[in-house]
């Protein structure tokens, strides 16, 4: 240890900080891999109870949603999170604005639920889209008790509401598809989630909020949260423009087909990135003066990425025959196709996905904004042209549009992380060369048991897969695999 009390002190903080962004990535992704199970279950259920129309239905009207919230809170929970000083003032006047908002966006989703409709030719969805529009007020009451939770890293927490949530709304919507409720289960259960959620984060978060519109803190933290509400906006349309285009082109038949293909690679790899940006957001706000440490930081969630995100979409192409019809039956086949190029299209959105925590991190969304707006000006038309080839070429279009997007991403890197290209592609190497290792017994495997039934054949097809890959990866990087197993257990200890 130094003898200077200044890097002491900068040591001890850095410490403090890696063991609480640990104990976040553990509970997070507890949180996540529990709920994302759950989540696979019960759409594995309510897959063979509910028809193609009901999740298609559901579908549009959770696109109308994403679309709405967009404003939900104006960028003010981030701003929040980045915030150094006057939290508790700062945190009464988001919960003032995110009431206001919440009330206004149920509102307005009665009032623009035909205009959808008329959208995509379907009126049935009206009743749907306003009642799903009551969950951003029940979800403005204890959002700003989330950021609180986030802002600390307590996903420990956090575990207790989002847990709720999952469990409650799994729970509801099958009971209710079985009571032959159709796409209203699937709309119940999003309430009653919603509902359990806000009431365990008031339990868990001692925080008690007042009214406040302080208009010149308003003014504050909507100067860096305005970057984010536009970035938020065009994110928004890339995530959803291939539900729009399917849905108004092919109809609600193929978009269910395309949503349940969609929704593994999310729930797989796309999710865990999300969880993990929960995480690494606070934690490069946190280290935002120390370029060093940030630069080491994205260098080495880079490699963690990489480590996951490989399996899984790997994993996904080449056993995504028996995936599907384990999870959701044989009457979703069509879905194998498209699956295939949208596990590929999440390995490629996975690579340096952290570094656009950076750039919010240090104050820069303006960056983030920027390669969101390049994103738009691309997956637009890659998507329509890939709609003329049906559901396999809007995943095309998705995937070609993210690639462009990440190539750009990691150009900037080099710029404004101090990272050079070859230091980011030598962090793929370890998971690439256990990948190549997984590929041939996997194969090999899968054909062997094409005779099984799908349980079994996916069950040893994931146990051969699995392996594989952990057993080149531990020959490659058995140390830095300790490292984590050592992070993982003092985050476990809360040491």
């Amino acid at each position: 240890m130094s003898d200077n009390p200044l890097i002491a002190e900068e040591v001890s903080s850095s410490r403090h900080i890696t063991r609480k962004a640990g104990r976040g990535i553990v509970w997070n992704f507890l949180t996540y891999g529990l709920g994302r199970g759950a989540v696979l279950v019960t759409t594995a259920i309510l897959a063979r109870v509910l028809t193609k129309d009901d999740f298609g239905l559901l579908s549009i009207a959770i696109v109308a949603i994403n679309y709405l919230a967009l404003v939900k809170d104006l960028g003010l929970g981030l701003a929040l999170i980045q915030r150094r000083d006057g939290i508790d003032e700062a945190a009464n006047v988001v919960f003032t604005v995110n009431l206001i908002i919440g009330f206004t966006l149920s509102a307005v989703a009665l009032l623009v639920a035909p205009f959808f409709a008329d959208y995509f030719n379907e009126p049935r969805i009206v009743p749907v889209l306003r009642w799903l529009g009551v969950s951003f007020a029940i979800n403005a009451l204890g959002a700003v008790h989330v950021v609180l939770l986030m802002k600390d890293l307590d996903y420990r927490r956090k575990f207790i509401p989002d847990m709720g949530n999952t469990i409650v709304k799994g729970v509801a919507s099958i009971s209710l598809a079985f009571a032959g409720f159709g796409v209203w289960a699937l709309v119940f259960g999003q309430l009653l989630g919603a509902i359990a959620s806000v009431i365990l984060v008031w339990v868990v978060v001692k925080w008690r909020p007042r009214l406040s519109l302080d208009t010149g803190l308003i003014g504050s933290l909507m100067k860096f949260g305005s970057s984010v509400t536009v970035s938020d906006f065009l994110g928004v349309i890339i995530d959803n423009i291939d539900y729009i285009i399917v849905g108004k082109v092919f109809g609600l038949v193929e978009l269910s087909i395309y949503t349940l293909a969609y929704r593994l690679p999310e729930m797989l790899l796309i999710g865990n990135l999300w969880v993990m940006g929960g995480v690494t957001f606070p934690a490069f706000s946190s280290i935002q003066d120390r370029p060093d440490e940030m630069r080491r930081g994205v260098l080495a969630s880079v490699r963690l990425i990489q480590l996951l995100a490989v399996p899984i979409s790997l994993g996904l192409f080449l056993a995504a025959d028996p995936i599907i019809r384990v999870a959701f039956g044989e009457q979703w086949l069509e879905a194998i196709p498209v699956l295939r190029v949208l596990a590929v299209y999440a390995w490629v959105y996975s690579i340096g996905y952290h570094i656009g925590d950076v750039y919010k991190a240090i104050g820069r969304p303006d960056i983030l904004l920027g390669l969101t707006v390049l994103t738009v000006i691309v997956i637009v038309p890659s998507i329509w042209v890939g709609s003329h080839f049906g559901l396999i070429g809007v995943a095309w279009g998705h995937l070609f549009a993210v690639l462009i997007r990440r190539l750009t991403s990691l150009t900037l890197a080099t710029k404004f992380v101090r990272v050079k290209i070859v230091d980011i592609f030598k962090e793929l190497k370890p998971a690439a060369i256990a990948g190549l290792a997984m590929t041939p017994p996997t194969l090999l495997v899968l054909n062997l048991t094409a005779g099984f039934s799908p349980f079994i054949q996916l069950a040893l097809v994931v146990l051969t897969g699995m392996v594989s890959y952990l057993g080149v990866l531990w020959w490659l990087e058995r140390d830095n695999l300790l490292r984590l197993v050592r992070l993982v257990g003092g985050a476990k200890s809360g040491v």
